[in-house]
């Protein structure tokens, strides 16, 4: 394994080149996961991995399950679905719904995004179920959630009820709302709605109950939870220019408290990173040894334009390391990945990046072959048997 060390020059402002590192960010909440969805850059991490008792915020994957649904027709947002015993049986936020009921999809989503409706988590439940239970259900949500690389939540309900075994990490939840947003942009906007009066049932109960919304900050979803066991939590999203940061913070002691630790990542997410190209296509970062071909040494590029995100104070170089197996055999082909460039900025997890060939190198000639061969065994000849000393 060949590795070449160096710094990576990258242009700032004036004013910060004198800086050394990021801004470090200290949050109440017992965990937490900010990720900058537009580059994939992991801005801040603290027990992200850990499963958890999720709370409402749980809904998210009840809700993802759902818009499939919709998407491949096995749902449609005017069909009209029962409520039956046990999900009308649910206590804690509902749209308080009963037997006598029948309610559209499009209504349900509404009062799961904004009301937090455990009655109308349910009745998605058993619609959807692969045996018209709840319980049933929950094992499907489960699968689904590996599938998509969610490897620390199992679900043992449709909506943050408390139950053994209900978990699911900080950094699931970030990857369920970002496939929220990428893959039903057309739902997400449902996220936004500031209230949803069902029916005129409770007056009471019709605001949404994310607390940052239309504080012009950007945040446009997700999710608040909050039970005894997981504490006050908030799965949010937030754009500002053409960046979008996905938040995550549980384990808070007061609504309050909740709010005041989101609304500071938001700001500190946005204040203290912005993204910068640190490659250009085919500027060649090293060289490397080639074996057999008719040039002895190859460019190592990158395919494409690069750009990342990094805290705004930081000095005007990025550490960085080039690896690859070499030397490399010829013939090679121009583009082809040869090794990657792994970008350690201070304070941020490392990013890497494939290195490709600047140009064809074919197999050498005869003479080429045998200079080569002849250099190995002079090698091996000046150095003796081996173990000799």
């Amino acid at each position: 394994m060949s590795r070449s060390l160096f710094s990576l020059l990258v242009w700032f402002f004036a004013a910060a080149i004198f800086a050394s590192s990021a801004v470090a960010f200290e949050t109440r909440a017992k965990s937490a996961f900010v990720i900058d969805q537009t580059t994939g850059t992991v801005l801040f991490s603290k027990n992200a991995d850990e499963p958890l008792p999720p709370a409402s915020m749980s809904k998210l994957m009840t809700l993802y399950v759902a818009f499939e649904a919709i998407r491949d027709g096995r749902l449609s947002l005017e069909e009209r679905l029962p409520v039956s015993r046990h999900a009308m049986s649910y206590g804690g936020s509902t749209m308080f719904l009963d037997t006598t009921d029948r309610v559209s999809v499009e209504d349900l989503l509404r009062g799961i995004i904004v009301l937090s409706g455990n009655d109308a988590c349910a009745v998605i439940a058993e619609a959807l179920s692969p045996d018209g239970t709840e319980a049933g259900f929950a094992r499907y949500m489960t699968q689904r959630a590996q599938q998509l690389g969610m490897t620390n939540s199992t679900f043992k309900n449709s909506n943050g009820w408390p139950a053994d075994g209900h978990r699911m990490s900080m950094r699931d939840l970030a990857l369920i709302s970002g496939r929220i947003i990428t893959d039903f942009p057309e739902f997400y906007k449902m996220f936004a709605e500031r209230e949803f009066a069902f029916d005129n049932r409770a007056p009471q109960n019709v605001q949404n109950r994310n607390p940052l919304l239309g504080l012009g900050i950007g945040v446009d979803g997700l999710k608040t939870g909050h039970t005894q066991e997981a504490g006050y939590g908030l799965t949010g999203s937030a754009a500002q220019g053409n960046r979008r940061v996905i938040f995550v913070i549980s384990g808070l002691e007061t609504a309050r408290a909740r709010a005041e630790e989101a609304e500071a990542i938001v700001n500190w997410a946005f204040r203290q990173f912005a993204e910068r190209q640190v490659l250009k296509a085919g500027e060649v970062l090293a060289e490397a040894d080639v074996w057999m071909g008719d040039a002895p040494r190859i460019g190592l590029v990158a395919r494409d334009d690069f750009s990342t995100l990094l805290p705004v104070l930081i000095g005007e170089t990025v550490p960085a390391e080039i690896v690859y197996d070499g030397p490399f055999r010829a013939p090679i082909e121009k583009g082809q990945e040869l090794a990657q460039l792994i970008i350690r900025p201070e304070g941020l997890e490392e990013t890497r990046v494939p290195l490709v060939a600047d140009r064809d190198v074919s197999r050498g000639g005869f003479m080429v072959r045998m200079k080569t061969v002849s250099g190995i065994l002079l090698n091996r000849l000046t150095k003796g048997p081996e173990g000799a000393s």
